[in-house]
């Protein structure tokens, strides 16, 4: 079968399926009443971290909720914060919502950075039958963060349904002074000098649920509860670390062993499954002799303990909000994850790098209406400098330290991998369902094995409130749903889902048709297959025994990615230019001659993506700041001066390596040179002697979507630096890339 039929053929499939349940939940929707449906998701927390899914964290709400309740053991997310909410709150795969990617316009029909206008929100289609619509926490689906004009705000929460909103338009930063902290649709600061932001996440909603039923009793409502707990920083109030202090000393091998037992005895996984490796990465716990480290890492996992606990604490009281009004029978809470666990080495340099080195110990507290900017800021509000660093000990105000791999592998146990990739440990999320009138008291602390996706909630949400999903708005065409309603699982029926599920980020792919599975990391990496029933850990590829069942399964994938807006995109693909893509038209020079101030546009950076490169620059009277820098957050790399030292860093999907050298800069002219080779051996030299050099693990493996920088680096920071802007002279700089 070619592409083009498949596609037309999985499209029809799509709106068949559409039609068929549509019609008969609508039927059976007007027999009961419609209830209030509350959707809570944690960011960037692993399958395995709560109770009810085989964690040692404190979490006796959602326990409680699971315990009289429906736990799925395999609903997915989308590997990724920003996609993740884009697909919640569409229905939609988040290409087709414009948000394949992150907030940063690719210039392509999927990769815009901001909510499609031919999309619908749960709240927008559940406002017009009837109910009233809130949300409190992360919103991260527009990149328009910081308004010059009303228009700005097109795609904020009340422009999209919402009759009220508390929370953050970005998608990261201190829980003590969150950046882009707004109330409706003004941006605001702190309201008090205690405020914790999963605290006032979740204090708002209950204020949100105790406000309707004082005010509009006689509608039903509809709230997304957004937490970014325990995304990093691994912010945590005293009180909550203190409960688990020493329970992590026996280390990181010994909690995956602990959980994987736990998992079993629950009949959370099948015996069958192997529990995955450990990343090798993360040396095992006995060999990890360094006591200063130590302390590091164990502090690390106490804070993200509390953290997920103290999110449970929330919900625990929006649990009694509802309960004190009446209104719990009849609410569906739904609890899930926006990815797994986050790998991202933020904060895990040596030593202490300090945010703002102009006067680390003087005091510069910030106005008292001043707006908070900065994802990472470089003072708290009380004027402390902010530090990271496996000299910081997380927790306060004036860190900003992430887990690491370390205790990521431990949270998505049994799984491989994490956050931004798509095999299990990056997609596979708990889904806890709990409705007092809608589950049967028989179905209570039931497990439910059917796979489902983001893509469904806003199709049980249609169901449920017989709402009438549009197929247009003030004339453009809408985008059809393109999941299925999840209410009959919570019956321990058939889903009776007709196509397979997708996924997609940054070149990484899956296809999840039955109990087969297609992944490959990367936009060049290999097609695996896994049999999930029998190996849900993906141990045992199968990509050599079933050869005709992976190609029929890549075709499908292919097709469903042009179908879905996936492709084109905006990841290199061996270097060969996607004819649809203008974004890959990239330059073929090899060498750039560079000064001050430069900043080239993607299109006419290196291209470096694949090969070997190197980096040659002058300087003299150096301090710190950026020399050159090429990327982002997920892709790039970066030569700087770091406290007096140079270094060079590089990001290979979302992964930091860092090469720094033990000396500080000689006085005077230096000559400085870093460079990647095809093997990925990551070199810096000083005067043309070697002063480090590490193994990056290969070459960066696509195209960053982020320009270069000469003196700065103005868009998603490479590496973990404080300062940006370069101090000192920059004489020369250079760049070759092999071809």
């Amino acid at each position: 079968m070619d592409r083009t039929h498949w596609a037309v053929m999985w499209g029809a499939v799509i709106c068949y399926a559409m039609v068929g349940w549509t019609a008969s939940s609508h039927a059976e929707a007007a027999d009961a009443p419609r209830p209030n449906i509350i959707i809570m998701m944690a960011d960037d927390m692993g399958w395995s971290d709560i109770g009810c899914y085989g964690g040692e964290i404190k979490t006796p709400t959602l326990d409680q909720l699971a315990a009289k309740g429906v736990r799925f053991t395999q609903f997915y997310n989308t590997g990724r914060c920003c996609p993740t909410r884009a697909a919640l709150l569409t229905g939609l795969y988040p290409h087709q919502a414009g948000i394949g990617w992150m907030m940063s316009d690719q210039k392509l029909p999927g990769y815009q950075g901001d909510l499609k206008r031919n999309c619908r929100t749960i709240a927008e289609v559940l406002r017009p039958a009837g109910y009233r619509t809130y949300m409190s926490g992360k919103w991260h689906v527009t990149k328009k963060v910081r308004p010059n004009e009303p228009a700005d705000k097109h795609n904020w929460p009340l422009q999209r349904g919402f009759d009220r909103f508390f929370g953050t338009i970005h998608g990261a930063g201190s829980f003590y002074d969150p950046n882009s902290l707004t109330r409706d649709n003004k941006l605001i600061v702190p309201d008090s000098k205690d405020f914790f932001y999963t605290d006032a996440t979740a204090d708002n909603a209950a204020m949100f649920i105790k406000d309707h039923k004082r005010d509009h009793a006689d509608k039903p409502f509809f709230l997304y509860v957004s937490f970014t707990a325990p995304h990093w920083p691994m912010h945590a109030r005293p009180h909550n670390i203190a409960k688990y202090k020493g329970k992590y000393d026996s280390g990181w091998d010994a909690m995956r062993t602990a959980r994987y037992k736990r998992q079993l005895d629950m009949g959370l996984i099948d015996p069958a499954w192997k529990l995955a490796p450990r990343d090798p990465r993360a040396a095992a716990w006995d060999d990890s002799k360094n006591d200063a480290d130590r302390a590091w890492h164990l502090r690390n996992m106490e804070v993200y303990a509390a953290m997920v606990d103290c999110m449970d604490q929330g919900i625990g009281r929006i649990v009694a909000s509802l309960k004190e009004t009446g209104q719990l029978d009849n609410t569906l809470i739904l609890f899930l994850a926006d990815n797994g666990g986050c790998a991202e080495g933020m904060g895990g340099n040596p030593g202490i790098r300090y945010r703002d080195n102009n006067g680390r110990d003087d005091l510069k507290p910030m106005g008292k209406d001043e707006l908070q900017y900065d994802m990472i800021p470089k003072r708290t509000r009380t004027g402390v400098v902010l530090k990271q660093g496996r000299g910081v000990l997380s927790g306060p105000a004036d860190t900003y330290n992430g887990y690491g791999v370390w205790w990521a592998n431990a949270s998505n146990t049994p799984f491989r991998e994490y956050k931004h990739w798509v095999h299990e440990g990056g997609i596979s999320s708990p889904l806890v369902a709990h409705w007092p009138k809608g589950i049967d008291a028989s179905r209570h602390g039931q497990l439910e094995s059917q796979p489902g996706h983001l893509i469904d909630l806003m199709a049980t949400c249609v169901d449920l409130a017989g709402a009438t999903y549009p197929k247009q708005v003030d004339g453009r065409a809408v985008t059809p749903m393109q999941g299925v309603s999840l209410r009959p699982a919570l019956s321990g029926k058939p889903l009776g889902r007709k196509s397979p599920i997708f996924w997609e980020h940054e070149g990484n792919r899956a296809m999840r048709d039955g109990k087969w599975k297609l992944v490959a990391k990367g936009a060049n990496g290999p097609w695996e297959l896994y049999d999930i029933d029998a190996d849900r850990t993906e141990l045992n590829n199968l990509a050599e025994k079933e050869p005709e069942r992976l190609k029929q399964m890549a075709d499908a994938w292919e097709a469903w990615a042009v179908e879905a807006l996936v492709k084109p995109w905006p990841w290199n693909n061996r270097g060969r230019r996607n004819r649809n893509a203008a974004a890959e038209s990239f330059s073929k020079e090899t060498q750039f001659t560079l000064k001050a101030g430069d900043a080239l546009p993607r299109e006419k950076a290196p291209m470096v993506a694949n090969r070997a490169w190197a980096v040659n620059a002058s300087i003299e009277n150096a301090t710190d700041g950026v020399v050159v820098a090429q990327g982002g957050s997920s892709l790039g790399w970066s030569l700087y001066i770091a406290n007096g030292k140079p270094a060079v860093a590089v990001r290979s999907n979302g992964r930091l390596t860092v090469a720094v050298s033990k000396d500080k800069l000689p006085e005077g002219k230096v000559s400085l040179t870093a460079s990647l080779s095809k093997r990925g051996k990551l070199t810096l030299t000083v005067n043309g002697k070697t002063a480090a050099k590490v193994d990056a693990g290969g070459p960066i493996p696509s195209m960053p979507l982020d320009g270069l920088d000469v003196g700065t680096d103005t868009a998603g920071l490479v590496g973990e630096y404080t300062q940006t802007d370069f101090k000192g002279k920059i004489i020369a700089a250079a760049v070759a890339v092999g071809k």
